[in-house]
C-alpha cells in the first residue's frame, strides 16, 4: 500500500503532537543562593519538557522568587511559560518547603486550582500538591511529592497515597517527585495492584558526594507512578547533568538530585 507524502507528513505530526513531556526535578534548597547562572543553567536543562514539577523551593523570602526567575529564564528561550507555587507544606518550620509547577503554555493549560492535599496532612509532612493539565482536549492531574528523608521512613507516608486514587476517582494521577523510596519497597504494592507503574526501574537519581570509578549516584529516590490503562509511555529516563561539570562539588551547586522526565500519550 502507497501513502502519499502529505498523508505521511499527517501521520507523523499527529504522532508527534500527540505527546507530552513530564520532568521532574528536586532543586535542593531552590531559593534566593541560586545565582544567575546555576538559573539559566536549569532553564537549558528544561527548556524541551512541557511540564516541570520542582520539589524544595524554599518556603521563606527567596523560594517563591526562585520559581518567577526560572520561569522568566525560559520565556526568554523561545516559548511562553507559566507558573504555579504551593503555600508552605504544613511540616516544621524546619522542614516546611514550597512545590511549584513551570509549563509551557502553548501544549499545556491548567485547568481550576492546584491545591495542597490537606486529607493526610498530619500522617504526611510535606503534603502533596496537586495540579490539573489539559492537553488536546484530556486532562491530567500531576501529584508533586517529596517525602521525608530515607532515616525517617518515609514509607510510613508513602503508605497513605493508595488512599488518593479513591478520594479522587474522576482524576486520572500522575505520582511524580523525590519519595526517597526506591520504587522497589513494598510501600508501593497497594499502587501497583491498582494499576500503577513506575518510570524507572533499578535507576539511581541522587548525587553521591564524590564520584568513584564512575559511579556518581547514590540511591533510588525520585520516580513517577501512573496508571497504565489511561497513560500510555513513550519514553522516559534521566538527565544526567552532572556530566557536564568537573567535579560533583560543582554539580551540586546546581542539586543534589538528577532530573527525571516521562513522554507520554493519553487514553
Amino acid at each position: 500500500m502507497k501513502y502519499s507524502y502529505s498523508f505521511l507528513f499527517l501521520l507523523i505530526a499527529t504522532f508527534t503532537f500527540s505527546q507530552t513531556k513530564l520532568v521532574s526535578w528536586n532543586l535542593e534548597n531552590f531559593g534566593k543562593s541560586k545565582s544567575e547562572e546555576s538559573i539559566n543553567y536549569i532553564a537549558n536543562s528544561l527548556r524541551e519538557y512541557d511540564i516541570v514539577a520542582i520539589q524544595e523551593v524554599v518556603a521563606g523570602y527567596g523560594g517563591a522568587q526562585a520559581v518567577a526567575r526560572l520561569a522568566d529564564e525560559l520565556n526568554r528561550k523561545g516559548a511562553k511559560w507559566d507558573y504555579v507555587i504551593s503555600d508552605p507544606t504544613c511540616s516544621s518550620a524546619y522542614k516546611t518547603e514550597r512545590y511549584a509547577f513551570i509549563w509551557k503554555t502553548s501544549t499545556i493549560k491548567k485547568i481550576g486550582k492546584a491545591w495542597l492535599e490537606k486529607k493526610y496532612h498530619l500522617e504526611i509532612d510535606r503534603e502533596p500538591y496537586f495540579c490539573t493539565f489539559q492537553y488536546e482536549n484530556k486532562q491530567f492531574t500531576v501529584v508533586n511529592f517529596h517525602a521525608i528523608t530515607k532515616k525517617r521512613q518515609p514509607e510510613t507516608e508513602i503508605k497513605y497515597f493508595k488512599f488518593l486514587p479513591v478520594e479522587y476517582p474522576s482524576l486520572n494521577l500522575i505520582f511524580a517527585g523525590d519519595f526517597n523510596c526506591p520504587q522497589s519497597h513494598t510501600v508501593f504494592n497497594p499502587l501497583k495492584k491498582m494499576g500503577y507503574q513506575s518510570i524507572l526501574v533499578d535507576q539511581k537519581t541522587s548525587l553521591k558526594q564524590e564520584c568513584k570509578n564512575d559511579n556518581c549516584l547514590a540511591s533510588e529516590f525520585d520516580n513517577m507512578y501512573f496508571k497504565s490503562s489511561k497513560v500510555n509511555t513513550i519514553n522516559s529516563g534521566i538527565i544526567p547533568f552532572y556530566k557536564n561539570f568537573n567535579s560533583l562539588k560543582e554539580a551540586r551547586i546546581i542539586s543534589d538530585h538528577i532530573p527525571i522526565w516521562f513522554e507520554f500519550s493519553l487514553n
